[in-house]
């Protein structure tokens, strides 16, 4: 079973990549290094909420897509 900051990380990623972003890019977009959002779509960081309101306005999804909980995790 995944962490609830892995399946977070994942939505993130998933969310980038949909949009066409890469971590370099999307790291610039909400005054990030690269190798921070590497850590938080791997799980092995947490984010602020500061950040995750950033990241999610970013790659344009609500924030409560990436943090929602589900009845599984």
């Amino acid at each position: 079973m995944l962490t609830c900051c892995q399946t977070v990380g994942d939505r993130i990623r998933d969310a980038r990549r949909a949009a066409g972003l890469t971590q370099w890019r999307l790291g610039e977009m909400v005054g990030a290094d690269h190798k921070t959002i590497h850590r938080i779509e791997y799980g092995t960081s947490d984010p602020s909420l500061r950040l995750l309101f950033r990241i999610a306005r970013a790659v344009g999804v609500p924030l409560s897509e990436l943090v929602r909980e589900e009845d599984d995790e």
